[in-house]
Parts: structure tokens; sequence; C-alpha cells
């Protein structure tokens, strides 16, 4: 070997791993890129895929956020600034009110249907004139269709086991004695009511006379009740036609002058009715008219209520009142089909402040009835209704002649005037002094007050009221009241109403008052509703009433969501109230 050449390297051991790899390579790149291939296909095929599923998913987040979107701006435009105070979109002024949206009245006189008790021809258009009374003479009777007065001579009491006298002459001589007690009155009372001597209790009387100044002590038992008694003693000269009985499945109209209505709440007072004080007479059907209830107890609430009647009978026998007052019973016959009814939403005006007789004046009045009119005025009751027959006590009388309501049935007083103020509600309530009713008259000389009774319904379980046989009955009764056939619609004031059936009858709120805003759309009239404070469901309402005729949803649809909410939800809860509220669901399907 030359000593310039350099020797040779040695083989490297991996060169052959290095070869077989290539090799392994190249055979199988091409199998390889043929896998990725389908593998990037897959993978495409997986993301167009899931773009899909998420386009849809967006889709319908969107749509979602805008239904929230939107219902958060009807919201909001019901509530203010400051999330508090809720404006309604239009004012009270906006709104019909009697007598400037009133017809003219046809002239007042007696048909089949309409009983008169004074003299039309006396009476002068425009002229508050003494009403006399129709006819002159006393026109005695005694059935089952008229009211049985206590100076029939018809009425008869038991001298002793074998002899009848006269129960007039009895109560003449009884109410002709001065008073110088509370106990006199109750003997007085006792006289002609014997029978009922064990089971009467004047507490609440003897305790509000206990608690009169020496003063008045001297006008209760001097002046006011000498001045009752001789009014109610005036009956032969005042109610001299009989009075027929508001009898059910019957429209009829009774319109009597102030001053026939003080007299027969006079005898009222002296509990003269006779087959009036118990139930198991012709008369069970029908309201207690004797005060004998309203002496019994010792309750503070009584004591309020004598005082506030007290004041009534003191401004009647100070001053003869010169009106009139129409009772008419309703009974309609043919009644909506609500899931067909193509009427539009009327206009809504609902306020947390303000109450029907005040801010609703002019307007039909709602009186959140019993179906014996007048409920609990002459017993223990003290709320919405008997509070209203309590300032308004010629209301008082229709519980004389009028049968308890049916489901198609209401009753409609035109004229009553207020007579008190109150403060309070329930055990609260307190007698605030005169009120000095400023209302119109009409051309019949009736105030231009129009308070209409409508029962609701008593649930004592709160998805009772979803049953559509419930519902559609609520809504007959508010039709029933609202509805005026034959008058034209410019001619017809706004509904004033409230909370309807919803406290002890346990009617949810919200229901009542979309019922009562679709039976207003459906007569044809606006609605004004008072919640008594509750700021939440003037916002509830205000939103659910813009979604409605911002959809131009008719109040058959409205029914009709009613009768799925009912199939939907309320049938399948297994609580004692649904989970998603009636407002919830209606705003999902508006």
């Amino acid at each position: 070997m030359d000593a310039d050449q350099a020797p040779e390297a040695p083989e490297a051991p991996g060169s052959a791993l290095v070869l077989v790899s290539v090799a392994l390579f190249v055979v199988f790149c091409p199998l390889a890129l043929l896998r990725a291939a389908a593998n990037v296909t897959q993978l495409c095929g997986m993301l167009k895929l899931r773009l899909s599923v998420w386009r849809i998913r967006c889709t319908e987040r969107s749509r979602s956020f805008l239904r929230r979107f939107r219902r958060s701006s009807a919201a909001d435009a019901a509530a203010g600034a400051d999330g508090k105070a809720f404006v309604p979109s239009i004012s009270l002024s906006d709104l019909r009110r009697a007598p400037a949206c009133s017809g003219p009245l046809p002239a007042l006189k007696a048909t089949d249907s309409h009983t008169v008790l004074i003299r039309t021809d006396l009476l002068q258009p425009g002229e508050a004139s003494e009403p006399h009374p129709s006819p002159d003479q006393l026109q005695d009777c005694w059935d089952d269709t008229h009211v049985k007065l206590p100076c029939s001579k018809q009425n008869l009491f038991p001298a002793d086991r074998t002899t009848l006298q006269s129960r007039w002459d009895l109560i003449n001589k009884a109410l002709s004695v001065p008073f110088s007690s509370s106990h006199d009155v109750k003997d007085a009372i006792l006289t002609y009511n014997t029978g009922q001597a064990k089971g009467w209790n004047f507490t609440a009387l003897h305790s509000f006379c206990k608690g009169l100044q020496a003063s008045e002590v001297q006008q209760m038992f001097g002046e006011l009740l000498p001045a009752m008694a001789q009014l109610a003693l005036r009956a032969p000269r005042l109610l001299t036609q009989p009075i027929p009985l508001l009898r059910t499945r019957c429209c009829r109209s009774l319109t009597l002058s102030q001053e026939q209505v003080s007299c027969l709440l006079a005898n009222a007072f002296f509990c003269t009715f006779p087959r009036r004080n118990s139930q198991r007479t012709e008369y069970s059907n029908y309201p207690d008219i004797n005060f004998s209830r309203l002496f019994d107890g010792s309750s503070r609430a009584k004591q309020e209520k004598l005082k506030t009647l007290l004041w009534y009978f003191r401004r009647v026998t100070q001053k003869r009142p010169t009106g009139l007052i129409t009772y008419t019973r309703q009974c309609l016959q043919r009644l909506p089909s609500w899931p067909s009814s193509e009427k539009q939403f009327s206009k809504l005006y609902i306020s947390c402040e303000g109450c029907i007789e005040d801010q609703g004046y002019g307007m039909l009045q709602v009186d959140f009835a019993n179906r014996f009119v007048g409920g609990g005025v002459t017993g223990s009751g003290l709320v919405q209704e008997e509070i209203r027959f309590l300032i308004n006590p010629e209301l008082i009388a229709a519980r004389l002649f009028t049968e308890a309501l049916e489901d198609n049935e209401c009753l409609i007083v035109t004229g009553a005037e207020q007579f008190s103020r109150y403060s309070g509600y329930s055990d609260s309530f307190r007698w605030e002094g005169d009120g000095d009713d400023q209302t119109p008259r009409d051309e019949w000389q009736r105030r231009c007050t129009e308070i209409v009774a409508i029962d609701a319904l008593h649930y004592r379980q709160f998805l009772e009221q979803f049953h559509p046989e419930n519902m559609s009955r609520e809504l007959n009764k508010a039709f029933c009241g609202f509805v005026r056939p034959g008058v034209q619609t410019e001619n017809l004031s706004a509904v004033a109403t409230g909370n309807w059936g919803c406290g002890a009858f346990g009617g949810d709120k919200r229901l009542k008052a979309l019922l009562q805003m679709m039976a207003a759309a459906e007569a044809e009239r606006d609605l004004v509703y008072f919640t008594f404070g509750d700021a939440d469901l003037v916002k509830d309402v205000l939103h659910i009433h813009k979604l409605i005729t911002d959809t131009h949803a008719t109040v058959g649809s409205v029914f009709r969501l009613l009768l799925q909410y009912y199939e939907c939800v309320c049938k399948k809860t297994t609580r004692s109230k649904p989970q998603e509220t009636l407002y919830g669901f209606l705003s999902k399907h508006l």
C-alpha cells in the first residue's frame, strides 16, 4: 500500500436500515396519501355538518333573542325611565263619560217591562221638581210577584191564638212612641217581631249609642230617630203602587224617587218588612233586607257601618231628595261564541292609583257583587261591594226586590247618590264625613252614575278558574254587565273596574283583568282598570295588552290561547299553581 494513500472508511452499520426505510416509504407513500385524502374528505364532511348544526342553533338563538328583545322593549315602553312609574299610552280624558257621550233619553213612561212609581206627567225636563207618587191612592197587593209591603192590609199579626190584627197598626204605634235610648229602639222593633225576641242581638246598636257625646245623644234620640220613624210611617202615602219583584230570567226595570227609596230604607232600619226574617219563606232566594243583623255584634266595623248609614238618614230627613233611581235586571238569552269572536281589543287605561267611584265618574262602575246583591252589607261583610252600598245606600233597596243573580244576569242601578266619604278597607274602614255628590243629572232626573252588579265565581283551588267552562262563565257574566243592546257604540261610556272576584273569591288578578278586557271589547267599550296599589299588575297588564294590540289578536284568538294554556299547562301541572304563568304563555304564543 502506498504511504500517501488513505485507508478506506469502514461501512456504517445503519446504512442498510436507511435504505430499507427509504424503500418502504416509496412503496407505502401513495397508500398513505390516499388514506389522508379520504380522512380530509371525511373531515370536511364533518365540518360541514357541524357548521350546519351551529347555523341552526344560532338561528334559533337569534329568533329567541329577538322575541325576548321585543317583549323587553314592550315592557320598557310600559315602564318609566326609572323602572317604577308605569304610564298608560292613553289618558282618562281620552275615554268616554256620561253625560257627555250619552244619547238623548226617550220620555219616561211605564211599560210592561218598566214600572214607574212616580207621576211622569209632572216631570219637567231640566228641572229638579219634587216627584209625586203614582197613583194618588194606595193600591194594595199581596202576592208572590210583588214586594209584600209592611203597610199592606194583608200584613196580619196574631194578637192571640184565635185573633189576627193589623201588623201595620202595631208598627205605627211602636214607632210613634218617643225614644230615649237604644233599648227603646230594640223594644219597639220587637213589638212587631215577637218571634225574634230570643234570636236578635242589639249589641252593636247599644255600643254605638254608648259612644255618643251628650249633644249627639240628644240629636240621635230627639231628632234623627223620630224623623226616621216618621219617614217609615209615610209608606202608605209614598209607596202607593205595588213594587214588582225583579225575578230571575226576566228583564225588568223599576224607577222610584229617591224619597220613596229612603222610605223603604227607613222601614228596613226598623225591621218592618214581613216574611223577610227567615230563609224558609217565599223569599229564600232573595237577600235579607231588615237591618237586624246590622245591630248584632260588637265589632268596630259595625260601629262604622251604623255611622255611615245614620248619616244618610240625617241627610234625607233634613232635606228631601228630589231625584229618581232606576233598578234594572238584565238577562241575556244570546251570548257570544268566544272562540270565533273577531272583535279587536279596545282602549285600556290602568293605574295603581285612584278608585272606581271617584276617578271613574261618568263611567259604567262595576260592583264586585255577591249573587245576593249587597253581600254582607247588613251583616259583617265590609269589602268592595259592601263599602259601595254603604256610601251609596240607595243601592241597599235593591235587596228588597232583586232575586239572586243567575250566570247570564246582572243588576244595573242608575242614579244612586253618594252620601258619604270613607277611608280604609274591611277592618280599617272608617266613615270620613259627608259626601257632596255633584254628579249631574240626566233628563229623568237621575244622577249620571251607572253601577252594575256582576258576581264572580268562588274558587277554592287556584286551577279551577282556568277550566274552559269557568272562563266562559266569567266572560259571559262580565259581558252581560257591560253590553247595552240597542245603544250605539259612541254613546257607551268606558267601564271602570278592578280586581273583580280576586279577594276572598280566589280569582287570579291577571286572568280576571284579561277576561274583563275581552268582555269589554266584545261589548265595544273601553276599559279603565284600578289595581288598588298593585304596581306590578299595572306593568303586566299593560305589557300583555300591548302585545295583543300590536299583533292585532282578536278576542277569539286570545280565547283559543286560553284554552291551550289550560290543556298544555294547567292540566299537566302537579302543583297547586302552574310553573308557567298565564301571561308568560301568552307572550310566547302571540
